[in-house]
Formats: C-alpha cells, sequence, structure tokens
C-alpha cells in the first residue's frame, strides 16, 4: 500500500505537469502565431517591393524599379512575378544576358509562364539572335495565343529570317485577333513583296491605310509594290502621299529618287538632295 504523503506527492507531482504541460502548449501557439505573423509580413513586404518596383516601371524609372525588384527576389526567391518584372527592367536597361536569366529563374519555378517566355524572346531578339528568339517566341504563344503582339513578333523573327510563308501565317494569326492591326497587315505586305505577290501586298496596305489613313510606312510599302511591279509614275504619287506626311521621310526621299531615275529624270530626281 501506498502511503497517503507518497500518494499526495504523486498527485501534486501530476498537477504540476499538467500545468507545465499546459503552459507549454500556450507557449507554442504563441510561437506559431508569431512565426504565422513573420510570414504573412514577408509576403506582404514583397508584394510591395514587387508593387513599388512596377510603380516605378510605369513611370519610366527603370533603374529604381530594378533596385525594388531585386529586393522582391531576395525576399522570396520563389516570386516567379517578380523574376519577370526583373528581366523586363533590365532588358529595357540593356542588360540582355543577365535579363534572360531573371526570366530563366522564373521558368524554374513555373515552366508555363508566358510572360518569361516572351521575355527571353524579346532579349534575344534584341541581340539578333534570331533563332533562340523564334523558339522562345513560339512557346509564349502556345502558352497564351490569344496574344496579338506574340502572334506579330513571331512573324517578324521569320520574316527576318527569310521565312516568308511561315511568317505569313504567324502575321495571319495577329489580324485574326485583331483586323485592325495595321502593324501587322504592314509586315505582311512587305512579306508578300519578298514573295513576289504585289497585288497582295498592295491590298493590305491599302487595308492599313483604312485603319490609318496617315500611316506613312503603308504609303511606302504600297509606293515599293507598284514600283517592283514597273508602276513608276504611281510608286511616285505613293511616295509623295508619305512625304506629305513626313516631308523628312527619308526611305520615302530615297524611294522617290529612285523612281525618278528609273523613269529618266535624274536632275529632278537629284534635285531631292538640295
Amino acid at each position: 500500500m501506498v502511503p497517503a504523503f507518497y500518494r499526495g506527492q504523486c498527485r501534486s507531482d501530476d498537477q504540476n505537469w499538467r500545468i507545465t504541460e499546459d503552459k507549454i502548449m500556450k507557449l507554442l501557439g504563441i510561437l506559431m502565431c508569431i512565426i504565422i505573423f513573420i510570414g504573412i509580413c514577408a509576403a506582404e513586404e514583397t508584394e510591395y517591393f514587387d508593387w513599388k518596383g512596377s510603380q516605378l516601371y510605369a513611370a519610366k524609372n527603370y533603374t529604381d524599379a530594378l533596385a525594388y525588384f531585386n529586393q522582391a527576389v531576395a525576399q522570396d526567391p520563389n516570386y516567379v512575378n517578380a523574376w519577370v518584372h526583373k528581366g523586363n527592367a533590365e532588358r529595357v536597361l540593356k542588360d540582355y544576358n543577365v535579363s534572360i536569366q531573371s526570366y530563366y529563374n522564373a521558368l524554374q519555378i513555373d515552366v508555363n509562364n508566358a510572360a518569361a517566355w516572351s521575355g527571353i524572346a524579346d532579349s534575344y531578339m534584341a541581340v539578333k539572335s534570331y533563332s533562340n528568339a523564334t523558339i522562345a517566341a513560339s512557346k509564349a504563344t502556345e502558352l497564351n495565343n490569344q496574344s496579338k503582339n506574340y502572334w506579330y513578333r513571331e512573324g517578324r523573327l521569320l520574316q527576318l529570317q527569310g521565312m516568308y510563308e511561315e511568317s505569313v501565317a504567324k502575321f495571319d494569326g495577329a489580324i485574326a485577333l485583331d483586323p485592325n492591326y495595321k502593324e501587322a497587315l504592314y509586315l505582311k505586305g512587305i512579306t508578300q513583296m519578298a514573295l513576289g505577290n504585289y497585288e497582295d501586298a498592295k491590298a493590305l496596305f491599302d487595308q492599313a491605310l483604312v485603319v490609318d489613313p496617315n500611316y506613312k510606312q503603308a504609303y511606302l510599302g504600297k509606293g515599293l509594290a507598284l514600283h517592283a511591279d514597273g508602276k513608276l509614275v504611281e510608286a511616285q504619287q505613293e511616295y509623295d502621299k508619305a512625304l506629305e506626311i513626313d516631308p523628312g521621310y527619308s526611305y520615302a526621299k530615297i524611294s522617290r529618287m529612285h523612281a525618278l531615275l528609273a523613269m529618266n529624270k535624274p536632275r529632278e530626281a537629284f534635285g531631292m538632295l538640295i
């Protein structure tokens, strides 16, 4: 039989343990709250850095914007948007290799991030690495096929590499999304000229001019198509329209000179140099 004093001592120890256990549980609860609170504060701070950087980026203060994006990724290396925004700022600041790395850091977190692939395409395009740019641009369009600009960029890249028929198909994708996309209409027209399809090219330039009657590039393009088709007088008229909009438009001036020389009018042609 356990002595009474020992039974009392056991009850006392048991109560003390329960009290201690309660205190430990309360302390653990408080600690968890502190950890969660710190995590929330850190997340909010990261979002603030990214938001502030985005505000500065929109204001074209790219250097200060980059500083905030750097703080955001330092605070949370898994914050994919901050890596993309960081890459954008670096690309605008012409630090292309670093920007490409930032975009790839974003892709390590989310391989299907269309904005990161788009940024890689733009950075490679800026350094004239067109084959690499095309791979990235194609992936961006695959992930976001509702972006007319993504289709347009693919068309431009393929055009620059002399892949004209493939280029036309990409411009068609952009125009399907926006029939009034004058830049896509214009470049598709230029590409049709490269394929020798002058009538198709002229029709596309006319479409662009319906969208914007002051689109000097479309007048130039139409003039070039007429010029290539041997219609020199009509070509000169289109060059003149471009020059009415912008008297200093050098491409239109040079093209007009070539047309005049082809019409055996050297005095008038060289008179444009005065």
